[in-house]
């Protein structure tokens, strides 16, 4: 749970009755949703919202009305310590390894490969900004030009994913985590050379007397993770280390007819002569790191040639400004805890860097108990590596080994599962995953929900039919608004109101935020 003591989220919220444009069925009218713009959020306000179906775009978080909207976007996660790799992305990790080691360009991509790694969907639309209070709709309506058409081109092979997989030095504000010839991590190549093997000589069967026979990859593994763990300087790169090699060890003890996990195949040590250097750096977007800053230049101009070649853009559409209020700003507070990952909490970017240059950044938050993907973009001349995919599968990695340190935080959230729209249905290929009931809010697996999904695309999840949200309104009184710089419960302020009632508007607010964040939260009222 991430430690609190910070200044409590300040929300504006907007109606949602307006429909507009929809970037998946193309409607011009059919796309409704709530929204509300945050000035400030605590991480634990975040993650309750997520968890009742919302989910941010910069500042701006929204959530689908969804008995009503034309394509219902169910938020999904995947329970990351169980993940399983399919074929498909193990093609993807394979070919990330033989690019990095020989130099291998193939660019031949598995039929069962995902369309896209979540390019999130928030991107797609025109989002029903109102002027209110002191924000003004100068403010609100870029954000929402900006945004609309994103997932015009939905039929690249990649999207966007995060991080990790190796192990972690950690910096004052960045961790790396390296996939290069200069760091020897455990595990095994998973394009290892098959063993020669003599013919075997006779003998009278196994001596009892004698310890089993061991393979000798069993025995590599084992020494260079007693190599590494004895190398420890008891620096702050010391202690991250300790926990992560023990998550690697426990990760790569050979399992008869185990499959292989992403571990396999991102923490392998590289021989001497690979041909390429790669590097994920996790640095903090906001409020921004000296890394994030040093950075910001080269990052944004891979953004604007994705954005140009991949969605299409204008050259003059993907402004640096533009760039900031999309994928730099956020209203999450930067937070630490004791039992918390080494980064802290909060708003992150994770960037690719091959051979000392960014090909791709993956926008994330970290989050008490999930990893939540928000946007990947990416260097269109390396399509070929299936980014989107790759990035998916290594900020799962990420995720695992944030456990670790961080036992709460073991999920890894994808944004929406759209199962009315064919090419968003690749996010149910990370299994084990579950879709969030948009009535009770309870996690369903995804193999329940998808009959029901095929039946009707809008659908209640919870077959009890006597169950009820639990998180519901049930006190309005106590609802925290912030009124003239005074924080008040909202019996005491509708007292003091003049003029016409906003019971209504504040009632669909706390209904759709609960009562736990209704009451933490600072509603604003002019």
């Amino acid at each position: 749970m991430a430690a609190g003591g910070g200044s409590p989220s300040i929300v504006e919220f907007f109606g949602g009755e307006d429909g507009y444009r929809c970037g998946y069925c193309r409607s011009d009218t059919g796309n409704l949703s709530h929204g509300m713009w945050a000035h400030s959020m605590t991480v634990q306000d975040y993650q309750d919202l997520i968890d009742r179906g919302w989910r941010r775009s910069g500042k701006y978080v929204y959530k689908p009305i969804m008995n009503q909207t034309c394509c219902p976007q169910y938020t999904i996660r995947c329970r990351a310590l169980h993940f399983q790799a399919s074929k498909s992305h193990k093609k993807v990790l394979k070919k990330m390894l033989k690019f990095i080691t020989k130099g291998d360009v193939s660019k031949v991509a598995s039929e069962e490969e995902p369309m896209d790694s979540h390019i999130e969907d928030v991107a797609t639309c025109d989002f029903p900004y109102k002027s209110e209070s002191q924000v003004s709709q100068s403010e609100l309506t870029p954000l929402a030009v900006d945004q609309a058409e994103k997932v015009e081109n939905e039929d690249k092979d990649s999207g966007e994913t995060k991080e990790e997989g190796n192990v972690p030095k950690v910096e004052s504000d960045s961790v790396q985590i390296c996939a290069d010839k200069d760091t020897p991590v455990p595990a095994e190549p998973s394009h290892s050379a098959k063993a020669v093997h003599a013919p075997p000589k006779p003998g009278k069967g196994a001596d009892l007397s004698k310890p089993l026979c061991r393979k000798a990859k069993d025995i590599r593994k084992e020494r260079k993770l007693q190599k590494l763990l004895q190398n420890q300087t008891g620096t702050v790169e010391g202690s991250q280390l300790q926990g992560d090699q023990a998550f690697l060890l426990q990760n790569s003890k050979s399992k008869t007819n185990q499959p292989k996990n992403i571990e396999d195949f991102v923490c392998v040590p590289l021989p001497d002569d690979a041909r390429h250097k790669l590097e994920v750096r996790v640095v903090r977007s906001s409020p921004p790191s000296s890394q994030f800053k040093a950075t910001f230049q080269e990052s944004y101009q891979v953004y604007k040639r994705y954005q140009m070649v991949i969605h299409k853009d204008p050259p003059d559409k993907p402004t640096i400004n533009q760039f900031t209020r999309f994928l730099c700003d956020s209203p999450l507070e930067a937070e630490h805890a004791p039992n918390g990952p080494e980064c802290g909490y909060g708003s992150f970017h994770q960037q690719y860097w091959l051979d000392g240059k960014i090909i791709a950044v993956g926008v994330i938050d970290i989050l008490p108990y999930c990893v939540s993907s928000v946007y990947l973009y990416y260097d269109p001349d390396f399509s070929f590596l299936s980014l989107g995919v790759y990035s998916a599968l290594r900020e799962i990695a990420f995720t695992r080994q944030l456990c670790v340190k961080a036992p709460d935080l073991c999920f890894y959230y994808m944004g929406f599962y759209i199962h009315s729209c064919p090419k968003m249905r690749y996010k149910g290929q990370y299994k084990p995953s579950d879709l969030l009931c948009p009535e009770t809010y309870v996690w369903t697996p995804i193999e329940q929900c998808l009959p029901l999904l095929e039946r009707s695309k809008y659908s209640r999840f919870n077959q009890d039919g006597k169950a009820v949200d639990e998180g519901r309104l049930k006190e309005l009184g106590r609802v925290r608004v912030l009124h003239k710089r005074t924080v008040m419960p909202y019996s005491v302020y509708k007292k003091r109101r003049k003029g016409p009632s906003d019971e209504a508007n504040v009632q669909q607010y706390a209904s759709l935020v609960g009562q736990t964040c209704s009451e933490r939260m600072l509603l604003f009222r002019s």
